[in-house]
């Protein structure tokens, strides 16, 4: 199975993963808010950088799901 499908099948069976998904997107709009603005703030800045290391965060949470649901259904 492709992860995609993988992706596709947590997002309707797992309220972790559609949390986790829903925060990812929100804080990708966020961060293309603060984008948007030419220049940046000290306090902008690292509030900036906090958002990243959040979505990162979801991101890889995410795709450690996704790596258990393969595990656990290969085997």
């Amino acid at each position: 199975m492709k992860d995609e499908e993988i992706i596709q099948l947590l997002l309707k069976e797992s309220e972790e993963f559609k949390k986790l998904e829903q925060d990812h997107k929100n804080l990708k709009g966020m961060l293309a808010e603060i984008d948007k603005k030419v220049y940046l703030s000290p306090e902008e800045e690292m509030e900036r950088k906090k958002i990243q290391k959040l979505k990162l965060s979801k991101k890889d949470k995410m795709a450690e799901l996704v790596r258990e649901y393969k595990k656990s259904h290969t085997n």
